[in-house]
């Protein structure tokens, strides 16, 4: 049976937020073709909702469709009263609560908030709105400099397209790799961002003479297996080594170094899902060259080490 995704959709929601769920979990399918998500979606009294960009919609369900989601998700909404007193409905309050998974998108984790889930516990938001979240919910641990939060069964996002990502992660994290990339490429967008990357980038327009970093990235996920130093790299993209590394944080976000390293862990982490591959093999094809290596890089970015990260995750 396919795992049930609740959208619970309030007036002044987000147009994008409320399409990235029902696009990207109905992308993710079985090698032969069968749907793992079916998303539906909901208001209070199964009344139409309006979003910022001039139109409004009218849900299939009201919140007793929760009672049957295996995920309740909530949209980003702009304005309105919880964007402005941190309040919500008793009616909405009750209904999130008790849920076996609850995500947000961008401002809806002021929806999640509002309801108490958030309590304790950390989470994340649109950069624009973390000092109003941050006032009205002291009691959250925000973190405004991550595009997603996983804390087990309360998931939230940054901004927009970082709810992309979010879905992705949920989709990798119930079945694995190899559907949330097929997932991926049927949305055009990349298979994996690490949730802790930084949410905003001030990035400038494109180098004119073509003088970015594109294609040396793509030069090094091509030889994650090879030694890649800075001088390598900086030659590679016919740069000097300080310009390189200026440019490539300002179009990442990231140091070289930790892009690289996070790319490598994440090839480790489709082998480890996909391949019998052991585990010195793994290291090696993914650029740690040895076992503790790999150990050390894998523990500190998913928390297990290799065979423990294989016997959870690995989908039959």
């Amino acid at each position: 049976m396919a795992h049930r995704i609740a959208v619970v959709v309030l007036n002044h929601f987000a147009p994008l937020d409320l399409g990235v769920p029902g696009q990207v979990f109905w992308t993710a399918e079985t090698p032969e073709g069968e749907k793992l998500y079916e998303v539906v979606t909901c208001s209070e009294g199964r009344a139409p909702v309006r979003c910022t960009a001039g139109y409004s919609v009218l849900p299939d369900h009201d919140l007793d469709v929760l009672d049957t989601a295996d995920t309740v998700l909530v949209p980003g909404i702009h304005g309105g009263r919880v964007m402005k007193d941190g309040t919500i409905s008793d009616t909405l309050r009750q209904a999130l609560h008790g849920r076996p998974r609850t995500m947000s998108i961008c401002t809806g984790a002021f929806v999640l908030a509002a309801a108490g889930l958030l309590d304790g516990r950390p989470a994340t938001t649109h950069w624009r709105e973390a000092a109003r979240f941050a006032r009205l919910f002291p009691q959250v641990k925000l973190d405004p400099d991550v595009l997603f939060l996983d804390d087990g069964d309360v998931l939230t996002s940054a901004g927009v397209a970082a709810g992309l990502d979010l879905c992705l992660h949920v989709i990798r994290r119930d079945h694995g790799s190899e559907v949330a990339n097929r997932a991926a490429r049927r949305c055009v967008m990349p298979p994996w961002r690490d949730g802790g990357q930084a949410q905003y980038i001030d990035r400038p327009l494109p180098y004119p003479n073509g003088g970015g970093t594109a294609a040396t990235r793509e030069w090094m996920l091509a030889g994650l297996d090879a030694p890649l130093d800075l001088s390598a790299l900086a030659e590679h993209a016919r740069m000097s080594v300080r310009t390189f590394t200026r440019r490539f944080r300002e179009e990442t976000g990231l140091s070289p170094a930790r892009w690289l390293n996070a790319q490598r862990v994440q090839h480790a982490r489709h082998l480890l899902e996909t391949t019998d591959l052991g585990v010195e093999e793994v290291a090696r094809r993914s650029g740690f060259g040895t076992t503790v290596s790999l150990r050390q890089h894998l523990h500190a970015a998913v928390g297990v080490a290799p065979l423990a990260y294989r016997h959870t995750f690995r989908r039959t």
